[in-house]
């Protein structure tokens, strides 16, 4: 059945998150700050294994070597900008206050709490390898083993996020579907059409979103990754274009 990985997905997370804000409560504020951080530390590590796709075979093959990470460049360039000048960040923001106000409840803290639970884990969750491939390979009949390891992932790190952070985290349930549905859907459309190559600059570039996830979680700095997600469009793009103008492709 097309689309079961997502869906396993989407229960793992609002199972998770639930969990999450049953038990958050009796942990210390100290305990909660230390768990973000830890789930900060790991996304900083997958951010940089995903970032090793600019050298792979396929994408160096393609564009050329010592051009992949030019590629991934330009596109968080263009992206960053696209994202920016449609303000996609302060829309995401909007989205999550839109539906706290629906669920009910929470004045002016309890509001920026369920938006910063909703943004960072809709993101978190949203990019990466596993978000894009396993949608991907749901599509194409290949089975959901993958997003059967992402929904088990995300369960546990929603339980986590949701400790600290609230019901905005089971929100982020709906970005999830949305994102590796359309995803999934593509996939059945295009079938076998999108190059090792492409995937391998989705890769890539979703590991530097992932970093300024990283950045986030840990409070170093607030990386508008929002405003940066047009870029996992642009990167495949660019890509494509590339193979079709250089002698590599």
């Amino acid at each position: 059945m097309v689309g079961l990985g997502t869906l396993l997905n989407v229960v793992t997370i609002l199972v998770g998150s639930a969990l999450g804000v049953a038990f958050g409560h009796r942990l210390p504020e100290r305990t909660s700050r230390t768990v973000t951080d830890a789930i900060g530390l790991v996304t900083l590590v997958i951010g940089g294994l995903n970032v090793v796709a600019v050298r792979d075979d396929a994408f160096v093959a393609a564009v050329g070597s010592g051009v992949t990470l030019l590629v991934v460049l330009v596109s968080l360039l263009i992206g960053g900008v696209a994202g920016s000048l449609f303000r996609l960040e302060q829309r995401l923001e909007s989205i999550g206050g839109w539906i706290q106000l629906r669920a009910g409840g929470g004045g002016s803290a309890g509001r920026a709490k369920f938006i910063e639970g909703f943004v960072d884990a809709s993101l978190v969750f949203c990019i990466g390898p596993l978000a894009v491939l396993g949608a991907l390979s749901d599509g194409l009949g290949r089975g959901i083993d993958q997003l059967a390891l992402k929904s088990t992932l995300d369960g546990f790190t929603s339980l986590a996020f949701a400790a600290s952070l609230g019901w905005g985290v089971a929100a982020s349930a709906i970005s999830v579907g949305v994102w590796q549905g359309l995803v999934t859907v593509l996939a059945v459309f295009l079938g076998s059409l999108l190059p090792p190559a492409l995937i391998a600059s989705i890769t890539a570039t979703g590991g530097v979103l992932l970093l300024g996830v990283a950045l986030r979680l840990l409070q170093v700095r607030a990386v508008p990754v929002g405003d940066l997600l047009p870029s996992l469009l642009v990167a495949p793009v660019i890509t494509a274009v590339l193979m079709q103008v250089l002698p590599h492709g």
